[in-house]
């Protein structure tokens, strides 16, 4: 069971990006997905959140009115379209599940993926 994120990139202040976080071994959409991010040194912090049917849809505020977290259940794929990019976005991003909808909050031993490194820099 794996989730595999990818689509991360440089990018300049003010650029757009979209992220995919996509199921490997398991039917993603049963899951709510949640979006993370993390930069070295600091705590992973919740970027955004979509339920099984995207009735429910949170975003931090920092990232709210910028990034639009959609998915495509028919191939098992969530994105995060990432738009307005700040240098303070930058941070490697992180996908996670939840069967118990948003917020999804991860237990201390979740098995985290690669992410992909959203770096955003003139």
């Amino acid at each position: 069971l794996q989730l595999v994120e990818s689509g991360g990139a440089l990018v300049q202040p003010g650029g757009t990006l979209r992220l995919s976080c996509a199921a490997s071994g398991f039917t993603l959409h049963y899951y709510a997905v949640g979006w993370f991010r993390q930069v070295p040194g600091k705590e992973r912090e919740g970027v955004a959140c979509i339920s099984t049917s995207g009735a429910t849809i949170d975003y931090a505020d920092s990232v709210n009115g910028r990034f639009t977290v959609s998915r495509d259940d028919a191939i098992e794929t969530v994105y995060l379209q990432m738009n307005s990019l700040k240098p303070e976005d930058t941070a490697t991003y992180y996908c996670a599940t939840s069967l118990w909808g948003c917020p999804v909050e991860p237990s201390s031993d979740f098995d985290w993926g690669r992410g992909t490194q959203v770096t955003v820099s003139s």
